[in-house]
């Protein structure tokens, strides 16, 4: 497995130019397929050490997780009958309203050193102490790992991203929570997706190569309900690896005509991830075939290249595109990272740290977790 996943890894920019040249973020993309299955096999066997199957079943999950990790978070309610998501920067503050039908509370994180990780739990612990309550972690070291926990999964260390921006980790948490929401599903599939899109790798990063050039001012992200937490993900790696530099709005197709179509421009990125639901994608080629009619957005799609139906200027190869939707995150985020990594390249910047003068870091700063009738 290694040796021909190596072998097909493309190599990465060289961009002497820059000051400080990127050291982390590509590897961190480019070796997921290779931690995919990893994953799997830790979560089943601290699920089955904690005896998850018993006590989840039937259980009313709330998934939580901050920024890149709420996004994670979503991926997997979607996937999941009677879970929901709450970022924990809203169950932090309102979690009396959000703990009311909740009989466990799964946190995802990859350091989990924001403040608000700990102080979720320390929370809910004391609102509801008979709240079951799990944390998915790429850090074992981090402040949520030693937090007051009844059970605690730690992925392969490798997850734990050194680059400002989630990449790695995000997709790894993402089929954690699937490998709890749908065990068998998930575990019989990983290692076909794995090899997929090691296969589609180097065509996937010349594809964002390309449409990375062709970006101008501004970028849409489409994608249908079941996949709105990668184009979340995706809009927020765009926005983090370029400083902000690209204005961006993610939207569901339908959604698209009630006033956010004013945003799009004739040469406005619209990047759209197609649906493997029959009916579900009926409606995104009818918004797809009324862009063109009204010539707005340089249309570029993430599915197979051979079935996308001349509705695209451009096509990133999808991993998954025959897949339940609601199983595919994990697979599909490498060509939105991709896409930021070289549009950051193309800026000047470094992807490892887009951010030099510190107005975001790789663990967020500057919150002050306040307690309960403290003034």
């Amino acid at each position: 497995m290694n040796g021909v996943y190596m072998s097909q890894i493309p190599s990465a920019p060289a961009e002497p130019s820059l000051p400080d040249a990127p050291l982390h973020t590509f590897q961190e993309i480019l070796r997921q397929p290779l931690l995919w299955p990893t994953t799997i096999e830790r979560v089943k066997c601290a699920s089955d050490r904690l005896q998850l199957p018993v006590k989840l079943q039937q259980s009313r999950v709330l998934l939580t997780g901050a920024g890149t990790s709420a996004y994670a978070a979503s991926s997997v309610a979607a996937a999941w009958p009677h879970a929901r998501a709450i970022p924990t920067t809203d169950l932090l503050i309102d979690a009396e309203r959000y703990l009311a039908d909740v009989d466990a509370v799964i946190s995802l994180a990859r350091s989990g050193d924001s403040p608000e990780s700990p102080a979720v739990v320390e929370r809910v612990r004391a609102l509801r102490p008979d709240i079951l309550q799990i944390a998915i972690v790429c850090n074992e070291d981090g402040a949520l790992s030693h937090a007051s926990l009844d059970g605690l999964i730690v992925l392969d260390p490798r997850t734990n991203d050194q680059s400002l921006v989630m990449t790695s980790a995000f997709s790894n948490l993402v089929l954690a929570g699937l490998a709890l929401a749908q065990p068998d599903v998930a575990a019989a599939t990983v290692d076909i997706f794995s090899r997929s899109a090691t296969a589609l790798l180097p065509g996937i990063d010349q594809a964002c190569q390309r449409v990375g050039e062709c970006v101008r001012d501004r970028i849409v992200i489409l994608s249908s309900s079941p996949l709105h937490g990668w184009a979340r993900e995706s809009g927020l790696k765009a926005l983090e690896m370029t400083a902000g530099h690209f204005p961006i709005v993610t939207e569901t197709y339908l959604g698209l005509r009630h006033g956010p179509m004013s945003f799009v421009k004739a040469d406005t990125l619209v990047l759209c991830l197609l649906s493997s639901d029959p009916m579900r994608r009926r409606y995104e080629v009818d918004l797809i075939h009324e862009l063109r009619a009204k010539k707005i957005g340089y249309l570029v799609g993430i599915t197979d290249p051979t079935e996308s139906e001349d509705l695209f200027n451009d096509v990133i190869p999808a991993v998954a595109p025959q897949a339940d939707d609601a199983l595919r995150t994990p697979y599909e985020i490498m060509g939105p990272q991709l896409l930021g990594y070289h549009l950051s390249l193309r800026l000047g910047l470094n992807p490892d740290n887009p951010s030099p003068n510190g107005l975001i870091n790789r663990v967020v700063q500057g919150v002050r977790i306040h307690r309960t009738g403290a003034a």
